[in-house]
């Protein structure tokens, strides 16, 4: 892109539990040029102004024209604009108080699925990999959801021109079991947790929750591997242990969770009329992305009894980029 062609500056910025990744673009002409990345372990500081300080110190000199971040919590509507505590870090964002502090003019706030979600309509085809095709309906509404930290969800509306995204905090809904198995974990997360919601077990955490209600179920043997990663809380040792070294334990989690996930994935389809599409976002994802090609996958979304053919016409699909939350909060930043 030509210098001529940039009219503005933008920051943008993706805000999770555990990494919070910001990059600077240029952009002009209908073109974005990256300036400068970079990536952050979120627990090794205190509050995000300490992270983006860091991050605008090592970045080029550039006038910020608009900046949007999506955060993983729930965005409050302030005087001033939008405030966020972040759900699994002890973060308080409010963006007036970033716009002051760092000389910025339009800071935005939004939920991180909120950012995954104005990115779908930018993504490339080899950044989606189809699980469903279904019959998709133009301009339909549209879901996204995806296990990572948390669980996160969101609905996209057409509206005009392009699609706009709501926030919700649908992970957090109750689990619903579907077969006896299922029942028991319910039982096992009420004893242990004092409810039972999809975010214990659609996430990293969930994972290890998952591994550690089988083996007590089943009273099944473990490597020693399996249990000094376990003991350290790792649920990458879980997919890892199933996709790599074909263990039984942890195949039978993951088989586990990701029934429930197809399960969960049909409910926002259907609470959503989403007939343009489901998308299955978040990190965990792309790493088992082939077995929620699987058709324990896709039966377990379709499995609606009356509103099952009504499930298997709607698109399903997985978002493969590492970071689309990114690109939709670059968006959001060039709307401002």
């Amino acid at each position: 892109m030509n210098g001529e062609n940039i009219r503005v500056h933008v920051l943008a910025g993706d805000i999770g539990g555990t990494t919070t990744r910001l990059q600077i673009a240029a952009c002009g002409g209908g073109h974005c040029r990256l300036l400068h990345e970079q990536r952050f372990a979120s627990a090794a500081f205190a509050q995000f102004s300490a992270v983006l300080r860091e991050f605008l110190r090592n970045a080029p000199a550039a006038e910020i024209h608009a900046a949007c971040f999506g955060v993983a919590g729930p965005v409050q509507p302030t005087a001033g604009g939008q405030f966020v505590q972040v759900t699994n870090l002890p973060w308080q964002l409010d963006s007036g108080a970033l716009a002051r502090e760092f000389g910025i003019a339009r800071v935005r706030l939004i939920n991180d699925f909120q950012a995954i979600g104005y990115a779908i309509e930018h993504l490339a085809p080899d950044q989606l990999l189809v699980v469903q095709p279904g019959e998709p309906i133009v301009h339909a509404p549209r879901a996204v959801l995806g296990a990572g930290t948390g669980l996160g969800q969101a609905l996209l509306i057409w509206q005009g021109e392009h699609y706009e995204v709501l926030a919700t905090e649908g992970g957090h809904a109750d689990f619903g079991p579907t077969d006896e198995l299922t029942v028991e974990l319910s039982r096992y997360l009420l004893a242990h947790f004092g409810h039972a919601s999809y975010e214990l077990i659609l996430s990293g955490a969930g994972l290890v929750r998952l591994y550690a209600f089988l083996r007590e179920r089943e009273k099944a043997p473990e490597s020693a591997t399996m249990v000094e990663a376990l003991r350290q809380g790792d649920p990458a040792a879980i997919t890892h242990a199933a996709l790599q070294d074909g263990d039984p334990l942890a195949n039978r989690v993951l088989d586990l969770f990701v029934r429930i996930y197809g399960a969960q994935a049909g409910n926002l389809a259907l609470s959503a009329g989403a007939t343009g599409g489901v998308y299955i976002a978040g990190g965990i994802a792309p790493i088992i992305a082939s077995r929620l090609e699987t058709d324990a996958f896709r039966q377990a979304f379709r499995n609606k009894g009356s509103m099952s053919a009504y499930a298997a016409r709607i698109p399903v699909t997985i978002v493969t980029d590492a970071e689309p939350g990114l690109a939709g909060a670059r968006q959001v930043a060039l709307r401002l």
